[in-house]
């Protein structure tokens, strides 16, 4: 598999076609599908500050949760495209499922949404239990090469982003055979991974380091080319294993016929807002990383990275639950 750096050069805003300017009349709501604390949230209302505090507009951000988040991107398709109802996609939905067979997605996804822009994006890392017999890459690799179908990992069900980074690993790392021990979400994932009742998980960093510091896991690697501000001192897992350059992004997708003008404007307002210099304390905080792709790099990027998951499944032969 080709190497891909997954968190690219952002696409400035200058960079952005020239539009005729849409200018909001009423408050704009930014639909997220899931709950409130959690990083898709934490983009929307960074976003929603930001705007606000450079335009004044009013910005409301609106949970609804459900199916996976796919209940507000439905909501979304369903809405008038004019602009004043968006939401938060991230890549596990974009991205993922539509190439895992048997994800229930409940929209045609590049039929009723348009991509308007990526705004950022987190690194993930791959904790182990802390009483692994492998502390580094390397070890690991020859472990369980050593030992097939050994080694177990976590995810939050089959087809998620977790069991996919997983899988890249062992099909990368020469074909490692891992055992998958799949959880109804994150919290017990890590958990159970605490406990030492399963070796390996794959999550955001930012999800992950306040169990990292507290002593209960350690974090093998960083999946990603470059150090976290959140974590400066983690190992890169693609000095390792180049590929393995894998982030969770959060972009901004609007309702099938959105006009290009309105969808030019709202990716600018957005991508602005996110690079306003009071949220860089707060991004970075939660390990975030500005992309501002606009609505055609944002194409782009959904495709590709369609592609590079399809091979992932292909190879691991995975399915949805």
């Amino acid at each position: 598999m080709l190497r891909r750096t997954l968190l690219a050069v952002p696409l400035t805003v200058a960079a952005l076609p020239v539009q005729a300017q849409w200018t909001p009349r009423q408050p704009i709501r930014i639909l997220v599908g899931y709950a409130p604390g959690g990083t898709a949230d934490i983009t929307a209302r960074l976003a929603a500050e930001g705007i606000q505090r450079q335009h004044g507009y009013t910005v409301i951000v609106d949970n609804k949760t459900g199916a996976g988040g796919f209940i507000a991107l439905k909501t979304v398709a369903q809405s008038p495209p004019d602009g004043y109802t968006v939401g938060i996609g991230i890549m596990g939905q974009l991205a993922v499922g539509p190439v895992v067979p048997g994800s229930q997605i409940p929209l045609d996804l590049d039929k009723e949404l348009v991509p308007i822009c990526n705004l950022v994006g987190v690194p993930m890392a791959l904790i182990v239990r802390i009483d692994a017999p492998f502390k580094t890459i390397p070890e690991l690799v020859a472990y369980a090469k050593a030992n097939p179908g050994k080694v177990t990992y976590a995810s939050t069900g089959l087809g998620s982003t977790n069991q996919l980074a997983a899988e890249f690993v062992a099909a990368e790392a020469g074909g490692l055979k891992l055992t998958h021990v799949p959880y109804r979400g994150g919290a017990p994932a890590i958990a159970d991974v605490a406990a030492g009742n399963v070796d390996l998980f794959f999550g955001n960093v930012s999800e992950l380091m306040s169990m990292a510091r507290g002593g209960k896991v350690r974090v093998l690697a960083l999946a990603a080319a470059k150090p976290s501000p959140l974590a400066p001192e983690l190992p890169l897992l693609t000095r390792d294993i180049p590929a393995l350059d894998v982030s969770n992004w959060f972009g901004l997708v609007g309702p099938a016929g959105l006009p290009e003008d309105i969808k030019a404007s709202l990716a600018k307002l957005f991508i602005d807002a996110i690079a306003d210099p009071k949220n860089a304390e707060p991004l970075a905080k939660q390990g975030l990383e500005p992309l501002g792709q606009g609505p055609a790099a944002f194409a782009a990027y959904i495709k590709k990275d369609r592609e590079r998951w399809a091979k992932v499944v292909k190879q691991g032969n995975i399915k949805a639950q």
